[in-house]
């Protein structure tokens, strides 16, 4: 049972190694899959609370308040 717009890249022993995706189909889950790659390659940078950032905002006269 396939699911249809996906098909898989498999080895000589049938693993799976990636995966084809119709993006005509499936374009809002592969903007899904593409921000968790994104934001697990981030995981390691350093962070800004939202106070900080409003802060910084207010100072520039970007953000009112």
């Amino acid at each position: 049972m396939g699911v249809p717009g996906l098909q898989f890249v498999t080895d000589d022993r049938g693993q799976r190694l990636a995966v084809l995706l119709d993006l005509r189909r499936h374009a809002g889950l592969w903007e899904d899959i593409y921000d968790a790659i994104v934001a697990r390659q981030r995981e390691s940078e350093p962070r800004e609370t939202i106070e900080s950032v409003g802060r910084r905002l207010r100072k520039l006269g970007k953000l009112r308040g």
